[in-house]
């Protein structure tokens, strides 16, 4: 844990610290990520995890529309730029250790890419997964063909 962190822990309600002593603090991991879950603002149910960088924050932050870091195309993913279902920051904060980081956000249509509300659908149940979502929207319908 950083210093900055272990300096919050005392601190007092509604203190405040400037936001770039705070980023400089982040603990992103050895590929400069952090895990970012999405959790919908008014219903809290988690919609999504994905990972951001240093300049994925800094641009949800300053714009208010959630931007991912994508490992898979190695570049920013502003979140709804193919399938037009953006999230919209509502609040963002960073666990205790600073290497987590909750956004809640307003979310428009599904935020799965298979087409469900959630990517949380799979439940594990005793000897078995079980498919607890059908999709919203078909998944072709909002990225065509893969």
């Amino acid at each position: 844990m950083t210093d900055t962190f272990k300096r919050l822990e005392g601190a007092s309600l509604d203190s405040r610290y400037p936001l770039g002593e705070i980023l400089d603090a982040i603990r992103f991991n050895d590929d400069g990520l952090i895990p970012a879950i999405a959790q919908q603002h008014d219903s809290g149910e988690v919609l999504m995890m994905a990972w951001m960088n240093r300049k994925a924050l800094e641009e949800t932050l300053a714009t208010g529309r959630v931007c991912y870091w994508s490992r898979s195309k190695g570049k920013l993913w502003r979140k709804g730029e193919s399938s037009g279902q953006q999230q919209h920051l509502r609040s963002a904060a960073l666990d205790c250790d600073g290497d987590t980081l909750l956004m809640q956000v307003d979310q428009t249509g599904p935020a799965c890419h298979s087409g469900r509300r959630s990517c949380f659908y799979v439940s594990l149940e005793g000897e078995d997964a079980r498919i607890t979502s059908a999709p919203l929207i078909d998944p072709e319908a909002l990225y065509g063909k893969r």
